[in-house]
């Protein structure tokens, strides 16, 4: 942006947020759209007139010509349908959008994602407005945020249970506060902040990858000379190139009232990260999805492409998005802060006991929505923390519980006896621990980084896990202290029982370690460190019961998930085992067979004027002939384990595609990569990791 001083003009300037309802709608029709934003009051087709018209002038004045209920479905990216304002009036037309038209939609549901929920010939489907979220323009478009369901009223999306579970965590944890005297608070909400981490790939060389191109991430690719992790890049100098793609990212998020806050190197070659505010989860999920595909688009323009698949690149960082999940009242009270009085320390302690039992009792579906295809080649790697969910709290936090299950004097500070609410507990100020990268859960003041997150994920299903065991763990608690004749007693008794009865998921060493693998073994925490390992779990029946009792999801939308996810899975691996067939075929080993005609040439030339071989020109050659019939050999056997008829049972089907097919997989590579090493640098047929990782400047 050439004049920074504008950017308070051009923040939120497509957004038809709170400060342009206010100033297009009349008090009375604002003052009742205000109350179903904030107290889900229902939305009277009057008001919705009104509200809609306002929307659709604002729209006009900004450019836009169509409008679009904007959803989510159960792909993990955005839809969209576009209509036009245009209304035929005789032989000329006017421009309208009713409250009917902002409201409700209509689109076809029979080709999105169902799980088995809907036969393929049941195509009705239904799109609704959330108005917690402002609609805003994009492309000339007016796009009007939405859940999407059926005709049955089955939920088809990733949104419509996010708002679901939001709102029983606010249900549970508004009973929590009554007891501890907060009556006046007007809701609870939960908030993330989204880190979200890319790679940036010159387009050129992106464009002659069929891999990158058709799979997102390169399935070839040996070493580079200067290595996969060169301690330059972190945090460094940002390139210019780069600098100029941030900058207009940054524009362009902003015009979105998306607040994009920090940007850097991260730790791979050409790896990037870009970290927004937190805001209310709904919206930041809203954003998180404008994010990803804003990346992409701004890329283009400066000759790029933004890659957010999970590994893009074998033996470096992979990317992912971490998760930083609290809790608030509507007035911006964080529940997870620690405060500086007893009251708060006390009601602190329970919020925290909560995610502590939630995590613990639910750490399997945690795993669950993260895991995909994609992120089973990067969890457990050096970047990323172990398919083991754990909770980091610092040694000082981690103390404090220690001493209120032991009923002992904390030695932190003064010596006091872990009575809460009886006598003070010692301060516990922000960042008073170092942080573990190695954690997939770790408590960083107040608020847990949920770091297992792939950076290409919609991070809306972790976050309904997240809230809806935290309501339940809640439930739980105020069923208790509701019922207790000693209310002070009644806190201590449940953050002693349930640090008690659940600290084992927490731990605050190297994530890294074998040692850490077999202690969790012991503990007995789940270890699910692949796909078709944790999905079939989504099913168990303590899971079904969590999300039917707090009405998320029916038992067939939960089955149904499990299957869809199962079925990506599948459909992935396929798809990445027949491109790599296809190049292997018809680009690797035609090259390298062109590379051994000209060193057989050269060498029969050289015996015909009678000058003896270079031992490295028969070495070389040799090497490359044997690689290249072991090469050929393997991709034939990928493509017998890739072509073999499938049971139709999702599950059993997902682990042959991880037994056979991606043991093959990384068979075929191991020889590809090993005949890169050895092929002139003029015969190798596409841009190599130097080439890819290297080529931004």
């Amino acid at each position: 942006m050439e004049n920074p001083s504008r950017i308070p003009e051009l923040f939120g300037s497509l957004v038809f947020n709170d400060r342009v309802m206010k100033a297009k709608l009349p008090k009375d029709v604002y003052k009742s759209l205000k109350k179903t934003i904030e107290e889900d009051a229902p939305l009277e087709i009057d008001v919705a007139n009104v509200v809609a018209n306002a929307m659709k002038e604002w729209a006009l004045e900004n450019g836009a010509t169509h409008y679009t209920h904007w959803f989510q479905p159960m792909t993990g990216i955005t839809a969209e349908k576009h209509d036009s304002f245009i209304e035929p009036q005789g032989d000329s037309v006017v421009m309208e959008l009713s409250g009917k038209s902002l409201v409700k939609g209509e689109t076809d549901a029979s080709s999105f994602p169902s799980g088995g929920l809907r036969a393929t010939f049941e195509a009705r489907g239904y799109t609704a407005w959330d108005p917690t979220s402002y609609a805003f323009i994009k492309e000339k478009t007016l796009c009007i945020p939405t859940v999407f369901c059926s005709y049955g009223g089955q939920v088809l999306d990733k949104k419509a249970p996010l708002l679901r579970s939001m709102e029983a965590v606010s249900t549970q944890a508004m009973r929590v506060l009554r007891l501890f005297g907060h009556t006046n608070v007007a809701g609870v909400r939960t908030t993330v902040g989204a880190e979200q981490e890319y790679f940036l790939v010159d387009k050129e060389m992106y464009d002659a990858r069929d891999d990158l191109r058709l799979c997102g991430r390169t399935l070839f690719g040996a070493k580079p000379p200067k290595g996969l992790n060169p301690a330059d890049h972190y945090f460094g100098a940002i390139k210019p190139r780069v600098k100029a793609y941030m900058e207009d990212l940054n524009d362009e998020l902003w015009k979105l009232g998306i607040t994009s806050k920090t940007e850097h190197n991260e730790a791979a070659p050409s790896q990037h990260e870009l970290a927004p505010i937190f805001a209310t989860t709904n919206i930041a999920n809203d954003h998180n999805q404008l994010i990803m595909e804003l990346m992409k688009k701004v890329a283009t323009k400066h000759g790029l492409v933004c890659l957010l698949h999970e590994k893009p690149f074998e033996g470096t960082n992979g990317s992912g998005k971490h998760n930083n999940f609290s809790i608030s009242t509507k007035k911006g009270k964080n529940l997870l802060s620690p405060g500086d009085s007893p009251a708060d320390n006390a009601q602190f302690l329970i919020f925290l006991s909560a995610v502590i039992k939630a995590v613990d009792e639910y750490s399997d579906l945690l795993r669950i929505s993260v895991a995909t295809a994609a992120n089973d080649h990067r969890l457990g790697a050096a970047e990323a923390p172990p398919a083991i969910v754990s909770i980091f709290l610092g040694s000082e936090l981690t103390e404090i519980l220690d001493c209120i299950e032991a009923e002992k004097p904390y030695e932190g500070k003064e010596a006091q006896v872990m009575k809460i609410g009886a006598s003070v507990l010692p301060d516990f100020p922000m960042d008073n621990t170092d942080r573990n990268r190695t954690s997939p859960f770790a408590f960083t003041g107040n608020k847990f980084e949920f770091r297992m997150l792939g950076s290409a994920l919609n991070i809306s299903e972790p976050n309904v896990v997240l809230n809806t065991a935290v309501a339940e763990a809640l439930k739980q608690i105020a069923d208790i202290l509701e019922a207790a004749d000693d209310f002070d007693t009644a806190v201590h008794d449940i953050v002693k029982r349930v640090y008690s009865n659940h600290k084992k998921v927490i731990f605050n060493g190297d994530g890294y370690s074998d040692e850490w693998q077999a202690e969790a073994a012991r503990r007995g925490l789940p270890n699910f460190k692949t796909v078709p390992e944790a999905i079939p779990h989504l099913k168990d029946e303590k899971n079904i019961r969590l999300f039917t009792s707090h009405k998320i999801y029916t038992e067939e939308e939960v089955v149904s998930r499990a299957e869809i996810m199962l079925d990506n899975y599948c459909k992935t691996v396929s798809h990445e085992a027949y491109i790599m067939s296809d190049m292997v075929k018809r680009q690797i080993l035609p090259a390298v067979q062109n590379y051994i005609a000209e060193l057989s040439n050269n060498m029969l030339n050289k015996k015909a004027l009678g000058i003896t071989a270079l031992s490295y020109e028969e070495d070389i050659l040799r090497q490359l002939s044997e690689n290249s019939d072991k090469l050929y050999k393997a991709v034939l056997d990928l493509d017998k384990a890739a072509n073999k008829k499938l049971t139709g049972n999702r599950e059993k089907d997902a682990f042959h595609y991880r037994d056979k097919v991606c043991s093959l997989m990384k068979k075929v590579r191991e020889y590809a990569d090993l005949l890169e090493t050895i092929t002139a640098d003029e015969y190798w047929p596409f841009p190599t990791y130097k080439d890819l990782l290297y080529g931004v400047n």
